[in-house]
């Protein structure tokens, strides 16, 4: 055994906390490695003669309270390197200080830098967590050429992305839809910057400004309690991580093949200690990225006697900039010996610049022929002149600015006094997203009716449908496409504002068998989620796709005459005065969305914690209370001709809002149990279970009802559904870990969740009961006193179930010979098995008992087998990595009948990165994206083969650069 080693430095003393005078002795101190370098988060305190534990804080800190009288031996475990066992004396009162240095000579290579140290850190914090988690540090995401949040969180078990433009966006745990996870940055929660959904997109935030992530799968009482999928927890950096002051600086250029130019990215990030006791630490993260998209998209499946065919093809050319810059700053404080406080603030925005040109054939209303992988439509029947058929081709562009921001704000603090631990925080957070003055689109079309014209179009590949014409020669001509119209966003406006507060007392009581705490707390959150958009149509007589021409930049085919990217907008604000506006079409458009929800959260816990050096047992009860005031409109457009609310005859277009509140209130009780067992050093046995809820969107709760009627009286809508209930789950877990002498583990686990209340989206369309092939008004539906033909609602469906197994390995190969001890592997496999019961327009909502029957449903965006894989070689100034990832097909979307449900395809991506360090603190490294050229393929089964709903291609990207370190 050693002797109780003292660090020499005056931020080392600070570190032990002095509690105020106890009926027993307290031990407390920091572990940290060899250098002197890092603090070491979750490494392990233990005194074994006692059968007390505790795990360090983030600083490196652990106090172990109310210890009897005597000499103990008190050891400190941290993953990947050797245990430090020391001898300590314990006044009857009083403290006494034992501080750690672990990792040996080698401990730069083991726990501070590169591939080892990120390994060595998620294991150590997983082993020590009382919950079930998957952790991703600072070293881990730095070694991956992520470029946001959702692409670094892609390397954990059961995290399954769905991209946007090629990029990771949402994160969709066990194959759970993105709307069921909580996200948090700094302890704050983060409210949505879009306008119709609670989920946040994590291509917001840059990962370079990130500390580490935490995905929490089961709760305590004392998180809050609406998440079904996972808690996602995002720090940034904290003074007190390392134990010096550092400063990291970066900069890269990155290379897309599509969009062949070079993009700049640079990043910055520092912790500096003021004085022993305060703290600065922040970082900047700036990106900027072109790059292009080539996309066709399919819809409207038809098959007709064998002949498969989409009554519209949509050919897509997309040209993005897009700008992301991210800041952090924070104060860390040891106001006195029992005291901590901090002050925290993010700010990240997401710039989206997208030009797309689009051309569109609409072949619903076309004389269809064809056989096999072959359709061929004209614009009429040469055996029939008299019959009228045509082809529409519409040939618009788009120029959309979009501005996403996240704020957010915290203050807070612990004081620790004797058995007592109290904590407190208030936070404010803000995130928005914004259009101003966005085109989007403008509108060239015409129409071929008997000229002529021939489209064929060849389905032999499935995702790539080609066309090609014949029969019309001046098809190609931009003079011939005349103006539709111009739909200018003249405002899109979300934003989604919260502001909480908690607070939280805990009390420690020591006996000879453990410890039990007991804890409780009350939480308060103050969330308004608004949309405003003002939208509006125009039109001018004589413009035509020629005054605006521009050259296409799409691969797969030729679509031109392509419109120029800013072209059409620059002649729209130009010539504003000339354009004529469409006063009831923008007059709809602009009310149908608006809404506001203000969203009042209560909670309050009891949690109690009985723990020793084996056995960890955390159960309570959380109670929330949510009180809603929900504000809509219902948008009801008239067709001339009409027939108007009151009876009378519509004389032309008409539209009526009328404003729509409906308040809310409910309680849900949400018991929890967590239980973590060591029988024997290394081996842990996991299990939890715990209810939670999750709230109906922002979109589906709102009471927006949309109504178009025509002028045969027949109406269509959409409506929100204020009366929706939440989606309410009982959730199990159990697990089983094994952690090697070495840096590695093997881990399995399986859960279940249990749904009730599940959010669907039904189509409802009345019938005809008494068979006179008309709908009379006996026969049509009504929600909430509207009465229609055709709406689709969302409504609490029947119930869902989810369970899965996990299975995670990773290792580090230094038993090998050389050079071969250099190799570090890391592999997780998750099966999900997701299934909801759904109606086959059989909802009884009105009461009138239609028929219907239900069937089984996999739940959108859950992929049955996800794969991540990292190999790994680190040793000496060299450090290589190859990671892939898989995962197969998911149903993305329902539809009117199983065969156009739109199903995603499955997706292996592999990407590489290779560093070297040229001198203490300089390292290249050039970093590979998509290695693989990865497609997205959305589809449909109509005809019993996949039929393309959108395709996909982005091309791979090369980065370069060079990070410093002081």
């Amino acid at each position: 055994m050693k002797p109780v080693r003292l660090l020499g430095s005056a931020s080392i003393t600070a570190l032990a906390l002095v509690a105020s005078p106890a009926l027993a002795g307290d031990v407390t101190g920091v572990v940290i490695d060899e250098t002197d370098t890092v603090a070491l988060q979750s490494a392990v305190v233990r005194i074994p003669e006692l059968g007390r534990s505790v795990t360090t804080e983030r600083d490196g800190s652990f106090r172990i309270a109310d210890l009897p009288e005597g000499t103990y031996t008190i050891e400190a475990r941290y993953i990947g390197v050797p245990t430090e066992t020391q001898t300590l004396i314990v006044p009857a009162q009083g403290t006494v200080a034992a501080n750690f240095m672990l990792g040996g000579e080698n401990a730069s290579n083991i726990l501070v830098y590169g591939q080892r140290a990120n390994q060595a850190n998620a294991l150590s914090r997983k082993y020590g967590s009382d919950t079930i988690v998957d952790v991703l540090t600072r070293d881990a995401i730095g070694q991956f050429p992520d470029q946001n949040v959702a692409e670094s969180l892609r390397r954990l078990p059961g995290i399954n992305v769905l991209n946007d433009q090629g990029e990771g966006r949402f994160v969709a745990v066990r194959g759970l839809d993105p709307s069921l996870n909580a996200t948090s940055i700094n302890g704050v929660r983060l409210p949505s910057p879009e306008g119709d959904i609670r989920a946040v997109a994590l291509d917001v935030v840059a990962s370079d400004i990130i500390e580490s992530i935490e995905v929490k799968k089961s709760l305590t009482p004392d998180m809050d309690g609406d998440t079904i999928g996972a808690s996602i927890e995002i720090n940034t950096v904290s003074a007190f991580d390392r134990r010096g002051n550092f400063v990291t600086i970066s900069a890269e250029g990155s290379y897309n093949e599509y969009a062949e130019e070079v993009n700049p990215k640079a990043s910055v990030n520092f912790a500096y200690r003021l004085a022993d006791n305060l703290g600065v630490s922040g970082g900047l993260s700036y990106y900027n990225r072109f790059f292009e998209t080539d996309n066709i998209e399919a819809d409207d499946w038809e098959e007709d006697n064998g002949l498969i065919y989409a009554e519209e093809v949509q050919y897509r050319d997309y040209d993005v900039e897009r700008e992301r810059i991210s800041a952090s700053l924070g104060f860390d404080v040891r106001a006195s010996d029992t005291t901590d406080l901090y002050v925290r603030g993010l700010y990240s925005r997401f710039d989206d610049q997208e030009y797309r040109r689009r051309t569109t054939f609409d072949l619903g209303d076309a004389f269809v022929t064809g056989s096999g992988l072959t359709a061929s439509f004209a614009d009429a029947d040469p055996s029939d002149p008299g019959e009228e058929y045509a082809i529409t081709v519409e040939r618009d562009v788009k120029d959309r600015f979009e501005r996403q921001e996240i704020y957010s704000f915290s203050l807070g603090g612990e004081t620790v006094t004797g058995p007592w631990t109290i904590e407190y925080m208030g936070s404010w957070a803000q995130s928005s997203e914004k259009e101003d003055n966005s085109v989007d689109p403008t509108q060239f079309e015409r129409e071929f009716e008997g000229e002529g014209l021939v489209a064929t179009v060849d389905y032999s590949n499935p995702r790539i449908p080609l066309y090609s014409i014949s029969g019309v020669g001046d098809f190609s001509d931009a003079s011939t496409y005349g103006l539709k119209d111009i739909e200018l966003t003249q405002l899109s406006d979300a934003e989604d504002t919260e502001y909480s507060a908690r607070f939280d007392v805990a009390r420690e009581f020591a006996s000879d068998s453990g410890v039990f705490s007991l804890q409780t707390g009350f939480k308060g959150r103050w969330r308004e989620k608004r949309y405003d958009g003002e939208i509006r149509f125009y039109e001018l007589d004589g413009l035509t796709l020629a005054d605006v021409v521009g050259e296409q930049t799409y691969r797969i085919t030729d679509i031109g005459p392509v419109a120029s990217y800013t072209g059409a907008s620059d002649f729209f604000f130009d010539n504003f005065a000339s354009f004529e506006l469409q006063e009831a079409d923008s007059l709809f458009d602009s009310a149908a969305q608006d809404y506001t929800i203000e969203e009042d959260i209560y909670a309050g816990y009891l949690l109690g914690r009985w723990e020793n050096d084996s056995l960890t047992v955390i159960g309570g009860v959380r109670y929330e209370h949510t009180q809603t005031d929900i504000i809509g409109n219902f948008t009801l457009l008239v067709e001339e001709d009409g027939t108007l609310p009151d009876g009378t005859t519509a004389t032309d277009d008409t539209v009526i809002v009328t404003p729509q509140t409906t308040p809310s209130n409910y309680g849900f009780w949400l018991p929890s149990l967590n239980v973590r067992f060591e029988p024997v050093d290394d081996l842990v046995f996991r299990a939890a279970g715990y209810r939670s809820l999750v709230r109906p969107g922002f979109s589906q709760l709102a009471p927006r009802f949309i109504t178009e009627r025509n002028d045969d009286d027949e109406v269509e809508g959409e409506f929100g559904n204020p009366n929706l209930q939440p989606y309410k789950a009982w959730n199990l877990d159990a697990g089983v870990e094994y952690y090697f002498g070495g840096n590695g583990a093997l881990s399995a686990g399986v859960f279940y969740k249990d749904i009730s209340d599940y959010i669907v989206t039904v189509a409802y369309e009345a019938e005809d009961l008494n068979g006179d092939d008309a709908i009379t008004a006996d026969e049509l539906l009504a929600f909430n006193g509207i009465p229609f033909n055709e709406a689709e609602i969302p409504v609490n469906g029947d119930s869902a179930e989810v369970w899965g197994v996990e299975l995670g390995f990773a290792m580090q190969w230094d038993m090998l010979p050389a050079p071969f001890d250099g190799f570090i592997t890391q592999a997780n496999y998750t099966y999900t098995d997701a299934s909801a019961t759904i109606s086959d327009n059989a909802i009884d909502l009105f009461g009138q008992g239609f028929a219907g029957g239900t069937r089984e449903i996999p739940l959108p965006a859950s992929s049955k087998h996800t794969l991540n894989g990292v190999l790994g070689y680190e040793k000496g100034p060299v450090s290589l990595r190859l990671a892939g990832t898989y995962r197969d097909d998911y149903l993305d979307e329902l539809g009117g009948d199983p065969a156009e449900y739109r199903f995603v395809d499955s997706h292996f991506q592999l990407d590489a990165s290779a560093r070297f360090t040229v001198t203490e603190g300089v390292q290249l490294y050039v970093e590979a994206v998509n290695l693989t050229d990865a497609e997205y393929f959305a589809y449909n089964t109509v005809g019993g083969r996949q039929n393309n709903y959108q395709y996909e291609v982005y091309g791979r990207t090369f980065k370069g650069g060079v990070k410093v370190t002081f």
